[in-house]
């Protein structure tokens, strides 16, 4: 069995090279039912062999990539045809209610970008996103997403600390790990809390850290218990 052949019983795609009486032999001996002819004028063998691969790789190719046409044009028939579920109405409700509420908190708190905390701990410009990033990695902080960009809590920056996160803040995040995501702790900081006299978390984070800590645990234990 030729090269050829081998190719076209494999996937349906053969070549074949050679001068016009050469391909001509060749493909009488070849059981297909059309047949695509590239000529050459003024070449040689070694570049019609490269030609040959060239056209080989990319034959193989075509198939998979037609039928992956071919259902990506069955989906958006179906999507076209299929009409607009309209969103439930308590849905509508709560993501309303959501992003009032991560407005309220953009509004009350002082969030500033990875960048801004790197200038106002006197960090490299090279790479301002380096340090807080790695804080954050190393659950010394959290930031929350807005519009494709981290926002970090002001409130955990201060001269007491060097402008480097509050180090009780951690230990409320271990309080909160699986229970608060990012913005369910920003909700908290914002929110007054009673166990703290109606005070805010993020206000007395830096200064009583330990009541924002034993607030956090008694907010984890409601939860558990209630």
């Amino acid at each position: 069995m030729t090269t050829a052949e081998k190719a076209l019983q494999r996937s349906g795609v053969g070549t074949v090279t050679g001068t016009p009486d050469e391909v001509r032999k060749k493909l009488d001996h070849l059981a297909v039912d059309q047949v695509i002819a590239l000529t050459l004028q003024h070449s040689n063998k070694a570049l019609a062999h490269v030609l040959l691969d060239a056209v080989a790789g990319l034959a193989a190719l075509i198939p998979s990539i037609i039928e992956r046409r071919h259902e990506a044009k069955y989906r958006s028939i179906i999507e076209a045809i299929v009409p607009d579920v309209p969103m439930p109405q308590h849905k509508l409700i709560e993501a309303r209610m959501t992003a009032e509420a991560r407005k309220g908190v953009l509004e009350t708190g002082e969030w500033m970008t990875a960048a801004e905390v790197a200038e106002m701990a006197g960090f490299s410009a090279s790479n301002p996103s380096a340090q807080p990033n790695k804080w954050k990695k190393d659950g010394q902080i959290f930031a929350v997403r807005h519009h494709g960009v981290d926002y970090f809590p002001g409130y955990a920056f201060g001269p007491s600390t060097d402008y480097r996160p509050a180090k009780d803040l951690a230990r409320v995040l271990v309080v909160f790990r699986g229970k608060k995501d990012d913005w369910g702790l920003a909700y908290w900081f914002a929110s007054v809390n009673s166990f703290l006299g109606g005070k805010r978390p993020q206000d007395l984070l830096i200064s009583e850290p330990d009541r924002v800590v034993a607030a956090a645990e008694d907010e984890v234990a409601g939860v558990l218990h209630g």
